[in-house]
């Protein structure tokens, strides 16, 4: 049985590679080249491919975003993502929106075919380092916010988000209805319990740990 693929990369020489290898291969054919997020979902709209073999760095629509309209359209192709490099939050995003493989460039070619063939047979091919990786992050992430929501209240909290979103001390005081004191004393607090020096490593803190 002949297994019908479209290609998605915003590089032609990584087409042209891909387009080669599955050429090589008897039981594939190369129904699309995509090089951006717009140009995938029409073909797959029109040609409905067995299955998208997908980067997810693309111009006019990345990965994330055509898996999200390929599971909220239902289109039937089943989505293996090949990519140079995802971080946790994309691994948990690709894979919240029906992603039916991860794959990295890295891989062996054989490797890739064989994964492309297990996906199209209703299987899953997952890099086990990668999922691992974010899973393992992803806890520890949530667990330094949980225990940093426990230091600190409600309100320093909402200074924290305030403060990282680039507010002074005066517009933080108008906007929480108290004077310019008070916000300092917050700030001294703040500062006190997550064992930081000043504003600028605060912000840092609150990005490194998602409070803002």
């Amino acid at each position: 049985m002949t297994i019908r693929i479209a290609l998605a990369d915003a590089h032609p020489i990584v087409l042209d590679g891909l387009e080669q290898l599955f050429l090589l291969e008897g039981d594939f054919t190369v129904v699309a080249r995509c090089r951006d997020g717009e140009t995938t979902l029409a073909a797959l709209r029109e040609l409905r491919p067995d299955v998208l073999v997908l980067d997810v760095r693309m111009p006019r629509g990345d990965g994330i975003e055509v898996l999200a309209t390929i599971q909220r359209e239902e289109l039937p192709t089943r989505v293996l993502v090949l990519t140079a490099a995802v971080d946790d939050e994309q691994v948990v995003a690709l894979l919240r929106h029906g992603a039916h493989g991860l794959v990295l460039k890295e891989t062996a070619p054989d490797r890739l075919v064989a994964a492309v063939r297990h996906g199209h047979a209703g299987g899953q091919e997952l890099d086990p380092a990668l999922v691992t990786r974010a899973v393992e992050n992803l806890v520890r992430r949530d667990r330094a916010v949980r225990e940093v929501a426990r230091l600190l209240t409600p309100r320093e909290r909402e200074i924290v988000r305030m403060v990282s979103s680039g507010m002074r001390n005066r517009a933080l005081a108008d906007q929480l209805g108290i004077s310019e004191g008070t916000v300092k004393i917050h700030l001294h607090r703040i500062y006190e319990k997550l064992q930081v020096a000043g504003r600028l490593e605060l912000v840092l803190f609150a990005q490194k740990h998602h409070l803002d």
